[in-house]
């Protein structure tokens, strides 16, 4: 990671939609979410276009309802496990919506908020796992990242990404390989206490 937050493995798409935390913030919290633009359509630049405020509204008639939304993430991590960052992670990325976590709320002033190519509707690819792992393996190690949840245990009843194919346990698998058990188990205690 360079000293301005930015993944160097990762290709860099700068968004318009991040400000900066509050001071003195720091990040507690990674997000998981799923995202796909159309729903259930994969490999295309509509997510791109969307945190950049780029999206054409009228090119698909799911895209009418996002006309005046402007949201982003700090990565976004496609099927075929290509990573995309579109905040350095010192900015606070506009992911998380309306939300709470261990009686805190927005989120966002305290999160990274990392995207998943994908749906509630299909399994995630194997790669994508890895490189999730990879990701939050850099980011523990460098931010005082003390938990990792679901956009669905933030946004509990408004939210239900990354949905029910999301394998929670493959991901601490993975994150053991470069944590070790205890940590990446610790990093996942809070989500299952609340699930």
């Amino acid at each position: 990671m360079s000293a301005a937050g930015w993944l160097r493995s990762a290709r860099q798409v700068r968004s318009p939609n991040v400000d900066e935390r509050p001071p003195g913030e720091a990040v507690t919290l990674a997000v998981v979410h799923a995202i796909s633009l159309p729903p259930e359509e994969f490999d295309g630049d509509a997510v791109e276009r969307f945190f950049t405020n780029c999206l054409d509204c009228n090119a698909h008639p799911y895209f009418a309802q996002l006309r005046e939304l402007h949201v982003s993430a700090h990565l976004f991590i496609r099927r075929d496990g290509e990573v995309v960052q579109f905040a350095p992670f010192a900015a606070r990325a506009w992911h998380a919506g309306v939300s709470r976590w261990r009686g805190r709320e927005r989120c966002n002033d305290f999160s990274v908020g990392i995207e998943l190519e994908g749906s509630d509707l299909q399994p995630f690819t194997d790669v994508q796992y890895q490189r999730l792992a990879q990701c939050l393996a850099e980011l523990v190690t460098r931010l005082p990242i003390a938990d990792i949840a679901a956009h669905a245990d933030i946004a509990p009843g408004r939210k239900t990404d990354p949905g029910p194919h999301f394998d929670w346990a493959r991901l601490q698998r993975e994150l053991a390989a470069h944590l070790g058990q205890a940590r990446a188990a610790g990093l996942l205690a809070a989500r299952r206490a609340c699930a």
